[in-house]
């Protein structure tokens, strides 16, 4: 679950039990131990919307099966205005070819 307050963003992975985690970034899914290491490495408090956007999909490629495209998946930014923004398909593309 993300979201937006007066600390700023907050990012919390909840388990089916109940139990939940405040992360700066997350993976979940499978690979997601080798995601958790990729994020650990180039995730910085002062990263850009741009950057953070590249780091995501950098992160998503690492355990990706098969081609990736903005056709099958999906990005969503949540900013400081606090609204919740599912990118185009074309957005994605054009994020896609600036990190190959």
């Amino acid at each position: 679950m993300a979201g937006y307050d007066d600390n700023g963003p907050q990012l919390y992975q909840i388990d089916p039990s109940g139990s939940y985690f405040a992360w700066k970034a997350s993976a979940i899914g499978k690979n997601m131990v080798n995601a958790k290491t990729f994020l650990e490495k180039r995730y910085s408090e002062d990263m850009e919307l741009e950057d953070a956007v590249h780091t995501a999909l950098l992160t998503l490629k690492e355990g990706f099966e098969g081609q990736i495209s903005g056709e099958n998946i999906e990005v969503a930014i949540l900013g400081e205005d606090r609204k919740f923004r599912v990118l185009t398909p074309a957005e994605v593309s054009d994020y896609l070819e600036e990190v190959e």
